[in-house]
């Protein structure tokens, strides 16, 4: 698996790895990342990489401020799984 790249003009973090391109695609609204389909190629599920590239997304929006919400079935079971992501998550109110 290739490092994982933010592709803005994408909208997406993407990581090159074999038969294609796995990618968590986001949209960015008042602050907010919204973290839509998580996908990778058949022939290179179960080896972890949906969450190296979900992960590169989540520090990406620690970083810059950003809270998730994450629309992803996937990425909601990332975030269950990992207390220390529960920080971005938007406040109640938000």
């Amino acid at each position: 698996m290739s490092p994982v790249r933010h592709n803005a003009a994408a909208g997406r973090f993407e990581a090159d790895v074999d038969g294609g391109i796995a990618h968590a695609d986001y949209r960015l609204h008042d602050g907010v990342m919204r973290l839509v389909p998580t996908e990778v190629p058949p022939a290179a599920q179960g080896q972890g990489i949906a969450a190296h590239v979900v992960r590169a997304a989540l520090d990406y929006a620690r970083a810059n401020g950003l809270r998730v919400l994450p629309l992803c079935s996937y990425v909601r079971s990332f975030m269950r799984r990992h207390p220390d992501t529960q920080d971005l998550l938007p406040a109640s109110g938000d």
